[in-house]
């Protein structure tokens, strides 16, 4: 039996449409690029649980999620218990930087291997190490250019997608 789980992220594009995305390791999942975010806590919205997560991954405290890309639920091991977890995406436009201030600790506990920008090419490499949500390419290239029109209504649902496995 899984624990569900709740959480948010924030995938920021950069004015040139690239992507910042943290490379992680999960022990049932294996290596994958994920867009920065995690668990909510008790009380907070996905938005507010996206914004903190955001900042305590990157240090960018100047950003806040914007539309709601998509949701979608998936099964991996966290700190040591299986979950089901449902994750709300928003989307939102950011400088192309590194993270700010000294982000190694929670880096370290969430085993956060790394980070970089992807162009729409990279996202599109077919050999590309996982992507979570797989999806992820084609959701950003139906918004591409216009982030902005989204609206909660707008936002995709996938649904229960399950992992590929390490």
């Amino acid at each position: 039996m899984r624990t569900p789980r709740q959480a948010a992220r924030t995938v920021v594009v950069a004015p040139d449409g690239a992507v910042f995305l943290l490379r992680s390791d999960n022990i049932e999942v294996g290596v994958h690029w994920t867009m920065p975010g995690g668990g909510i806590e008790a009380g907070e919205s996905p938005a507010e649980g996206a914004r903190r997560e955001l900042w305590e991954e990157t240090g960018w405290t100047d950003l806040a999620p914007g539309p709601l890309l998509c949701t979608w639920e998936h099964d991996f091991t966290w700190h040591g218990t299986p979950v089901r977890q449902h994750e709300h995406i928003f989307l939102t436009r950011g400088p192309r930087r590194g993270p700010l201030g000294d982000v190694s600790a929670v880096h370290a506990a969430d085993r956060i291997l790394g980070w970089r920008w992807w162009t729409p090419a990279d996202l599109a490499d077919e050999h590309a190490e996982a992507l979570w949500p797989p999806q992820l390419p084609e959701l950003l290239a139906a918004v591409r250019g216009n982030p902005e029109h989204l609206t909660a209504d707008a936002a995709v649902h996938l649904g229960y997608v399950p992992n590929s496995g390490p």
